[in-house]
């Protein structure tokens, strides 16, 4: 047989189909692995961010207040209950809730007063050891306490320092607070969602936070690139109204170029029809027939009705975009004599895009998720296993691994304090203090 130096010399096609086909099924090392965050932040955008960089092996360690912590380990229910084997130092801390279980994994958790002296003294030192420190406090707040920019730049000039907040570092809105919903509201999201002669609704999940928290991601990682070519820091301000605006993308466009205001439009596509959501038999269909060809393939194979796509109605889409509701009615009246199941038969192999409005229990029972292998259960110190959205991202065939479950309140407290030098007698000084 020929060994892999035989092959490279003698066919470098083969070698090179031999490492592809082994790199697809090993994955890639974790590429933050060795780096420190800081991580400063509450309730979704920051946390998701961190999340993102410890899936990636950073070491992120969340800074939490004492008592409380995350915001989001309040909100219950639901939530996951602890069991009678959780740890001593755990049995007075509520549930686990599932919001702060869904943006958390893979992280440690510490709690540090740093308005106090000592707890000051704690930060600078986790500052002076880290590559990332993130938060969303409002602006200019951190810098009243000892670790604005300026303060982590003097201890640490490589630091890459994210701030997330809801209107930016400048600007007359800079020292408001920034929610989701109110957010969304403010920058036109609410606006064009919502049924037409419907009041504005807001988004079933808070998207705006997401999206800010993925740009803060992207901002970081291109700043560690900086780094590397210029050996300096980097000040990064990403915040919700600024993301928002961005994510607008052709709404914003058709305004900016054309004046075009926007409206509500439920499911509808303003320009393409049919492209919504339908009833059918019993639920709902959503489809997407987004040209001619497509339309006439709808109107042959799932309708049955050939004819409807010669009608100089519905021929094409500008005649379609101008006749929406007598053709959403003759498609609607159709798809109601049956089930969904049925018509979504109907549409395989067609290449038209639709898809039956499923619920929660429905998308995670879908077959393609179940292949993906989106869920994933990890071992809970305090509940047991528990079952999580994993990475949705593959690297050459495989998606990083979830290490850590989320950690509960303080749970690593004395470890990175024994990290940083503290002994036993010091940390639990620090405790009886209420300074962790």
């Amino acid at each position: 047989m020929l060994s892999r130096h035989a092959l490279r010399i003698f066919h470098p096609k083969i070698t090179r189909s031999i490492q592809t086909r082994s790199q697809a099924r090993s994955g890639i090392p974790p590429p933050l692995k060795g780096l420190k965050v800081l991580d400063l932040t509450r309730v979704l955008a920051g946390p998701s961010c961190t999340m993102l960089l410890a899936d990636l092996g950073a070491d992120v360690i969340k800074v939490e207040e004492v008592t409380r912590g995350d915001d989001t380990r309040s909100w219950t229910p639901p939530q996951a209950m602890p069991l009678a084997s959780q740890p001593d130092d755990a049995t007075h801390l509520p549930p686990e809730s599932a919001y702060f279980l869904a943006v958390n994994r893979n992280k440690r958790s510490i709690t540090v007063n740093f308005k106090s002296p000592e707890g000051l003294d704690i930060m600078h030192k986790l500052v002076k050891q880290s590559d990332v420190l993130v938060e969303n406090y409002i602006s200019g707040k951190l810098a009243t306490m000892g670790l604005g920019w300026e303060d982590c730049h003097g201890l640490n000039d490589q630091l890459i320092y994210a701030s997330i907040t809801g209107y930016g570092q400048t600007g007359p809105f800079r020292k408001a607070a920034g929610y989701d919903v109110c957010i969304a509201a403010e920058t036109g999201l609410m606006h064009i969602t919502g049924e037409q002669d419907r009041p504005p609704s807001k988004v079933g999940v808070a998207s705006t936070d997401v999206a800010t928290g993925l740009y803060a991601h992207g901002a970081i990682m291109a700043s560690l690139l900086s780094r590397q070519q210029t050996g300096k820091g980097v000040w990064i301000d990403v915040n919700l109204f600024e993301t928002q605006i961005a994510g607008l993308v052709n709404i914003a466009s058709n305004y900016l170029i054309d004046g075009q205001e926007a409206s509500r439009h439920g499911t509808a596509h303003p320009s393409i029809v049919p492209y919504q959501v339908f009833r059918t038999g019993n639920g709902f269909l959503m489809i997407g027939a987004g040209n001619d060809k497509q339309f006439r393939i709808f109107c042959e194979v799932v309708l049955e009705q050939p004819r409807l796509s010669e009608d100089p109605r519905f021929s094409n889409n500008t005649s379609r975009v101008k006749n929406r509701q007598e053709l959403v009615k003759i498609i609607e009246d159709v798809l109601t004599t049956n089930e969904t199941e049925f018509w979504v038969k109907r549409f395989d192999g067609l290449g038209i895009p639709h898809g039956p409005i499923n619920n929660i229990s429905q998308t995670f029972e879908h077959p393609q998720a179940k292949a993906r292998g989106v869920v994933v259960e990890v071992d809970h110190p305090r509940c047991g296993p528990i079952k999580l959205v994993g990475p949705p991202v593959s690297y050459n065939g495989k998606k990083m691994d979830v290490r850590r479950p989320p950690p509960y309140l303080g749970q690593h407290t004395a470890e990175v304090l024994s990290e940083l030098g503290y002994t036993s007698e010091e940390i639990k000084d620090l405790r009886a203090k209420k300074v962790v």
